[in-house]
């Protein structure tokens, strides 16, 4: 095309912008929106192959218009079932095996649900194996590495679930939605810039800032509103009940059918930051877990996670966030970690709705590695026998579902087959990393600390 010819949107074209590293690129981007102010024109773009939380308004000047392509018609994605893609068949699992630990110079067989493991030396270097019982062949297939992918944990790409305060649906991913709608939120002492779109009031959205009341999370059309809010707001801490405290970190439970305006608002707000996420009003069959920082001035938001109050399919989060600000310092873990203490408490395995978010994608996955190498590098031999466990004791002593158990495994590649046996070993690269990994992870959930008593909530009526 030539230079000079009018941009609009389903354009694509290189769009200037800076990386990590303070460099100049140009990536390849495509024009959502085009607006004008006082006789400057601003366009909206996606770069393509980039998280939707870099869009952004740009000016003409960082567009390259002489390698402009027209819009172009999207090809329909073949789809099977009515779904797109098509959920290969996941491979035969003899979870009944016990798994042995083996030391690192002998050849070690790979682990299953319910092999033994124990411990040989490998060309000086130690290794840890767990093995199994004679079985079935492994299949090739393993957990993906694309740190980015949004498949289910076994690496089986999983069809959105219709249901959840939150959930997956793409049906309407329009061009309103593809653009941030906010431009600023100032909660507390932060100021957050949205990631993605929210469906906040439309009145809201032409506002340079966004003011939330960080105790009831109401939203102001300006901070006058917002201080003559607070002369009202009684709140100190989110409401519902207090069920963990240690330190300055608390956990409150709330019932989303008994504080339904916070519940509603709270799911606003973390729409802010939950892309492949559509927001649902009826919050009455959830519960959120809100976890705070207290200082003087009362109990504030660092993140929280929602769980059905009845889930069929053994979810125990169908939504987690940590906002921006507290992001990178071990709450997302925290916030993991209580999920699955509340989990042994009920005396149940669970597991997170998928599709997980990247970032929720890599919080998982280390949980689920640090957590699983505890558990295999704290074994001990009992009476010169190799120390065993099975795939299902781990899962029992976890709370950690055994698909999941079985796709960390393979995603830290530590299963082997050998002489009609299964086996995990742990290379010591592994186990260094490992520790120095615990080493940083300073804050952990303490199980005395937590008060709390499940609900049997199918005989609760409506809840």
């Amino acid at each position: 095309m030539a230079e000079g010819m009018d941009v609009s949107e389903g354009c694509r074209l290189p769009v200037l912008r800076r990386n990590q590293d303070n460099e100049d690129e140009w990536p390849l981007a495509e024009i959502l929106s085009v607006k004008d102010i006082s006789g400057r024109k601003l366009f909206y773009v996606h770069y393509i192959d980039f998280n939707k939380r870099l869009d952004e308004w740009v000016t003409q000047e960082r567009l390259d218009l002489k390698r402009v392509q027209g819009p172009r018609k999207e090809a329909k994605t073949p789809t099977k079932n009515g779904l797109p893609g098509s959920r290969p068949g996941s491979p035969d699992r003899d979870t009944k095996r016990k798994l042995e630990v083996v030391s690192p110079a002998t050849p070690v067989p790979a682990a299953t649900e319910t092999s033994p493991a124990s411990v040989f030396p490998q060309n000086g270097s130690t290794r840890r194996a767990v093995a199994a019982q004679p079985g079935r062949k492994r299949k090739s297939t393993c957990l993906g590495t694309d740190e980015d992918s949004q498949d289910s944990s076994d690496g089986a790409p999983q069809a959105p679930r219709m249901t959840g305060s939150l959930v997956s649906d793409r049906s309407h991913d329009d061009i309103v939605t593809r653009m941030k709608n906010i431009e600023c939120i100032e909660l507390g002492r932060h100021r957050l810039k949205p990631w993605y779109f929210s469906p906040y009031p439309q009145e809201l959205t032409a506002l340079p800032v966004l003011y939330l009341c960080e105790f009831c999370l109401k939203y102001g059309h300006s901070l006058r509103c917002l201080q003559r809010h607070l002369t009202k707001c009684d709140l100190r801490h989110p409401p519902g009940n207090e069920i963990y405290r240690k330190g300055t970190i608390s956990f409150f439970e709330i019932d989303g059918r008994k504080n339904k305006s916070y519940s509603q608002n709270l799911c606003l707000l973390a729409k802010c930051f939950l892309d492949h996420k559509t927001l649902y009003y009826d919050t009455d069959p959830f519960l959120f877990y809100v976890m705070t920082e207290y200082d003087c001035k009362g109990f504030h938001i660092v993140g929280y996670f929602s769980k059905e109050k009845e889930s069929t399919e053994d979810y125990n989060v169908a939504c987690i966030l940590t906002l921006p600000p507290y992001q990178r310092r071990g709450y997302g873990k925290l916030l993991i970690e209580f999920s699955y203490e509340l989990s042994k408490v009920e005396g149940k395995t669970g597991t997170p709705e998928k599709p997980l978010s990247d970032l929720g994608l890599l919080s998982y996955r280390s949980y689920w590695s640090q957590t699983i190498l505890e558990i295999l590098m704290g074994l001990k031999a009992e009476g010169g026998e190799r120390p065993q466990i099975t795939i299902n004791e781990i899962s029992e002593i976890t709370s950690i579902k055994k698909e999941d158990v079985i796709s960390t495994l393979q995603y830290l590649n530590l299963i082997n087959y050998y002489k009609g046996q299964y086996i995990l070993t742990l290379s010591e690269d592994i186990v260094e990393g490992h520790e120095r990994a615990m080493l940083k992870r300073v804050l952990r959930i303490d199980a005395k600390c937590l008060h709390f008593t499940p609900k049997d909530w199918s005989k609760r009526g409506k809840w």
